[in-house]
């Protein structure tokens, strides 16, 4: 008799498990976390950056850049191998959130300006052209991201310019000392 109630069970169990009703799987949302950032602390951009060495660099692009918070807002003290320059630092966020550190009153060591459009301007006169002399910009932006800043030290063939002549490298990476 318990062979029966066996083989009942078993077949109860059996026929329970085919019998059931198939799901139709709906896609689980997925959750999006968004890191909302503080407002930019300017008291965290205080202190002394330096550049440190490069892989397959000669070492030729040495700076330190101090930034001090005076009565009126910052300043700072930029230190290369052939000259030394102290002046106002501004500070400026762009649309999307990008920050940066302004270097004011440094004049760039060259600066050719756009030249994609020259071919429209093939047309205006060589006398036009002389009177219209390029001015060389001044103020270097630094893009400031936690302890790092970075400038964009050269352009490119359509927007040739040199902004520290004294330094090869594309991008000028100033990574804040931890003294």
């Amino acid at each position: 008799m318990k062979k029966y109630y066996c083989l009942l069970f078993g077949f109860a169990f059996l026929v329970s498990c085919n019998d059931k009703k198939t799901v139709s799987e709906t896609p689980i949302p997925k959750i999006v976390t968004v890191t909302l950032e503080k407002p930019f602390d300017k008291k965290l951009i205080e202190g002394t950056y330096e550049t440190k060495a490069e892989e397959n660099d000669s070492d030729d692009c040495q700076l330190s850049l101090k930034i001090t918070k005076t009565k009126s807002g910052y300043s700072y003290f930029l230190k290369t191998k052939t000259r030394q320059l102290k002046g106002i630092a501004t500070f400026k966020i762009q649309k999307y959130g990008e920050k940066y550190l302004v270097l004011e009153g440094i004049k760039w060591d060259e600066y050719e300006g756009d030249i994609s459009h020259e071919e429209e301007n093939d047309s205006i006169s060589d006398s036009e052209t002389s009177s219209k002399e390029l001015e060389i910009p001044v103020g270097i932006e630094a893009a400031y991201v936690k302890d790092t800043l970075t400038i964009q030290n050269y352009g490119n063939s359509m927007n040739s310019y040199t902004k520290l002549s004294e330094c090869g490298r594309k991008y000028i990476r100033l990574i804040k000392s931890q003294k």
